[in-house]
């Protein structure tokens, strides 16, 4: 794409590759497919990423899909590759639960099978090169009659913060929903307010209820915050340096871009059990009632 285009700079090229294909409401044109990334910016919060959507609800699907057939299809006896290797994968993150999770919930299990799993497949759309999908887009969006510059298609889910701090606020809502279940309401606000400074003097336990307080709740706060953001920015580097490459010679191209890609399956693997790890420890620690 980088050489099929020439006509169009770098920066274009960088930007068109970090754009999001965005459907919303503009505030003179109604609800429209952005065609420009100003037209995007300009939808605001009143706009859905749908190519971020489309591969994200995709790849669960697919995860969903595999894991079924190869349960349906699990023998007691010699297991197939497929089999095998699926069993690792779950011994593999029952293992870390069963380290981690201090509880007695039989949902961590399921729920950090699917964050590991599907945060590996978004993030593993990284290693498809860069001009692939999106060519085959504008390709389509040209038969439809549409200006192929104005097609986006960004194919990593996991380099939108839409997609990274949506799942962190879901794990967020979750620590809530086992702190409140396992202390009470009563005391997930004594946890808020009472800790980290205490005194035996009623008057001074007063005074220091909002100082635990916005101490406690900057924390709770930065734990969905971090952790998706921490996803996002790994991944988005990723992608962006995959774009740098691409717009150099062909020889660079291989030069460069093979070894990075190596690296980078690292890097996905990692990203993913990172935030699979810290939600557990998360729901373990809001799991917690012995102070």
């Amino acid at each position: 794409m980088a050489e099929a285009n020439a006509e169009i700079t770098s920066n274009e090229y960088i930007n068109h590759h970090l754009t999001n294909w965005t459907f919303g409401n503009h505030p003179t044109e109604g609800w429209i497919v952005a065609e420009t990334k100003q037209q995007a910016s300009e939808m605001g919060f009143n706009a859905i990423h749908l190519d971020s959507m489309l591969w994200s609800i995709g790849l669960g699907v697919l995860f969903c899909a595999i894991f079924y057939t190869v349960a349906k299809r699990a023998t007691s006896g010699v297991p197939g590759k497929m089999q095998a290797f699926i069993e690792m994968i779950v011994e593999f993150v029952d293992s870390n639960v069963r380290d981690t999770y201090h509880g007695t919930s039989k949902v961590i299990a399921p729920l950090a099978l699917t964050i590991f799993v599907w945060i590996f497949l978004m993030n593993f759309m990284d290693l498809l090169p860069v001009d692939y999908l999106p060519v085959i887009a504008q390709k389509i969006g040209g038969l439809l009659g549409h200006n192929p510059h104005h097609v986006y298609m960004k194919v990593v889910p996991s380099t939108d913060p839409n997609v990274t701090l949506g799942m962190s606020f879901s794990v967020f809502a979750l620590i809530i929903f086992y702190s409140i279940k396992e202390k009470g309401f009563g005391g997930f606000i004594g946890e808020l307010t009472l800790h980290p400074f205490s005194a035996k003097n009623p008057i001074a336990k007063i005074l220091l209820i909002p100082v635990n307080f916005i101490l406690e709740f900057v924390t709770l706060i930065a734990k969905p915050i971090s952790l998706g953001l921490r996803l996002f920015g790994n991944m988005y580097a990723g992608e962006l340096i995959f774009v740098l490459i691409a717009l150099m010679p062909f020889y660079l191209q291989f030069l460069l871009s093979v070894p990075w890609a190596i690296f980078h399956i690292l890097v996905i693997t990692l990203q993913a059990f990172i935030f699979m790890m810290l939600t557990i420890i998360y729901l373990s620690l809001a799991s917690q009632t012995d102070h």
